[in-house]
């Protein structure tokens, strides 16, 4: 393969995992405040296998072909004019370009420097690469939306998953009560987490198990069982819904408003700031990543099966063998 050249996992058509096929593809150069990054890992999220069979972020990257990933960690390997943060040789993560297309799945990515930061210095690749996507999602729906404070009660629902697990660790960081729901073999780790109450979805409805609450971060949408709508009986008055996955639908703002409660979308933006505090929470082991599988490159058809079929702990990560 010449130097102009990378593998990358790319999909033609929308369709299921079969789609996805690894073949050599052009090289990308970065422009003027861009850094181009060997990437050593990249992780896998949703929004990946929803955008590959024509949901997810398919209404922003267009019709096929084009290659998934958002999530990387690796190493500067050329910087464009203007970039003054970041040098060749040092090791970074991010979450380049979301929702538009960042083409992580591949050898090589091309960004803005300020997308990135110097991932975690006490994790490897393949851990750093489960992080940026999940944490900035749990991040910026706690600190940035929510303003959660010390003594208040936040509800996490899909807790043990890749967004779940950060969000309960970063809840108990701003000195926040959290009530996770998951079932019953993830509750002693989303204890040893820092979870204060665990309610085991499948046994009981959480709205009978859970009052007074400030906050609730749903990660699972009214898609599934009207977790959304549910949730805004569990919230005190004035308390905030951030509904993930889906949004705010005209019902759940509407029921909402009638119960003196808010609610609030999020979709994940790039923040190589937070990032950056987000490392220093990891180093400083206030943060633990759970990176339940790996898979090569040339299987991220399997590692989305693995997604979408199972109920993953935490997150699941491909690496390139950069």
């Amino acid at each position: 393969m010449s130097a102009a050249m990378m593998r990358a996992v790319v999909q033609d058509r929308f369709g299921g995992p079969e789609v996805l096929r690894v073949q050599e593809v052009p090289r990308p150069e970065p422009l003027p405040t861009e850094v181009l990054v060997r990437v050593h890992a990249a992780g896998v999220n949703p929004v990946d296998w929803k955008t590959r069979s024509g949901g997810g972020m398919a209404g922003v990257l267009g019709e096929p072909p084009f290659m998934l990933g958002w999530d990387v960690s690796g190493v500067v390997e050329s910087v464009g004019f203007g970039v003054t943060t970041l040098r060749v040789g040092d090791e970074v993560y991010g979450m380049p370009w979301f929702p538009r297309a960042a083409g992580g799945y591949a050898e090589y990515v091309t960004a803005p420097a300020r997308q990135f930061a110097r991932k975690p210095a006490t994790v490897g690749h393949e851990q750093a690469a489960a992080v940026p996507l999940a944490a900035l999602t749990a991040w910026q729906a706690l600190v940035d939306t929510a303003d959660v404070r010390a003594g208040q009660r936040v509800l996490v629902h899909a807790a043990a998953g890749g967004v779940g697990h950060f969000a309960v660790q970063l809840t108990k960081h701003l000195g926040a009560q959290v009530i996770a729901t998951a079932s019953s073999a993830r509750h002693t780790w989303l204890r040893e987490l820092g979870a204060d109450e665990v309610i085991d979805y499948t046994a009981v409805r959480f709205e009978d198990a859970a009052r007074e609450v400030d906050v609730v971060i749903d990660l699972v949408g009214d898609a599934h069982d009207k977790t959304s709508l549910r949730s805004l009986e569990v919230l005190r008055p004035n308390g905030l819904l951030v509904a993930v996955p889906a949004g705010v639908s005209p019902e759940l703002a509407e029921a909402a408003k009638a119960l003196g409660v808010r609610v609030s979308p999020l979709l994940v933006e790039p923040d190589g700031p937070a990032l950056s505090r987000i490392a220093g929470l990891i180093d400083a082991s206030k943060v633990v990543v759970e990176v339940e599988e790996t898979f090569p490159l040339e299987q991220a058809a399997k590692a989305h099966v693995r997604g979408e079929h199972g109920r993953t702990r935490g997150k699941l990560v491909l690496r390139t063998n950069a």
